[in-house]
């Protein structure tokens, strides 16, 4: 990619990145085209097919969702890490990570009679601060066009950020994001939305891919769905995306090391040496302290080193 191209997908993401901010929400035209959706739709269509309708009022007894589609399908990939995607959700993340990590992959479908889904913010699986920080970006990719009569997904604009805390009703009904194949619906997990209901005689087929801040525990248990002799086969960014690096400071790591190790053809030794991976800042202050030490007594937050 050039330089002049790179530049031009940056704009675009700051684009779609403040709308999002702003609205809670986004739709990204034309993003994939009829080749890959076709691809996607072979590779998915026996577990569309197979998987067992879901359990829960929540999930909806007429919907049928499942994951893993890394290893469901080879042309995933290229949704999962879509460069503009990416780039618009690392603006909106990044202020509060070291990295973004893949929350969550999942394949949907919403078949006749299926009734509209509570209402929820995706942010109230992790009981942290609300109304300041943003947890994830969903983004939704359509398989089948998503209108008003099949269940396209609710979204209450403006419902996100610091009126997520509020008790107040919210102002206005949602709107109904119609999004056809190869667009992608993008929302906060502070944003409240929901699937609509299908009436009609039609299945409203989609994908769901997420992306988190780095430190959380995803959605979906990557390791599980993605085990070292089936991420061994994915490019080291992919690998890295679905969980396969530290979050600085040292968090996710194994034996005290990044957990790509464990994806080399070799077997990693029996014993590995601990390795600092630090926040900047961090390793600033542990070297300041360290160079204390040499020329006398140095008391140093704990905090600014460990954290």
């Amino acid at each position: 990619m050039t330089q002049s191209m790179r530049k031009r997908r940056v704009t675009s993401a700051g684009k779609w990145a403040k709308q999002l901010e702003k609205n809670g929400y986004c739709i990204v035209p034309d993003l994939l085209g009829a080749v890959l959706l076709d691809g996607l739709q072979e590779d998915l269509q026996p577990a569309f097919e197979r998987t067992p309708f879901c359990e829960g009022n929540f999930y909806g007894h007429a919907t049928k969702r499942f994951g893993r589609l890394l290893a469901r399908s080879a042309h995933a990939a290229q949704v999962v890490q879509h460069h503009l995607i990416l780039d618009i959700v690392r603006q909106v993340l990044n202020p509060w990570c070291d990295s973004i990590q893949l929350n969550l992959t999942q394949g949907l479908a919403l078949h006749p009679g299926a009734l509209p889904q509570f209402p929820h913010r995706d942010q109230d699986m992790w009981q942290g601060e609300k109304g300041r920080i943003e947890y994830l970006v969903n983004v939704m990719w359509p398989l089948t066009p998503y209108t008003a009569d099949n269940g396209a997904t609710l979204i209450w604009p403006d419902s996100h950020g610091a009126v997520a805390i509020e008790d107040a009703d919210l102002a206005g009904p949602p709107i109904v994001a119609v999004c056809p194949p190869g667009s992608a619906i993008l929302f906060l997990g502070s944003t409240l939305h929901g699937a609509g209901g299908n009436r009609t005689d039609a299945v409203r087929r989609g994908l769901i891919v997420s992306y988190c801040l780095g430190w959380l525990k995803p959605y979906e248990n990557q390791w599980l769905a993605y085990p070292p002799a089936v991420a061994r086969n994915f490019p080291p960014d992919l690998a890295a995306l679905v969980g396969y690096q530290q979050h600085r400071p040292n968090l996710g790591n194994f034996e005290g090391q990044c957990p790509s190790i464990l994806l080399s053809d070799e077997p990693p030794p029996i014993y590995l040496q601990a390795i600092d991976a630090l926040r900047p800042e961090q390793q600033s202050a542990l070297q300041e302290y360290v160079g204390g030490q040499k020329s006398g007594p140095v008391i140093a937050s704990a905090s600014r080193a460990t954290r």
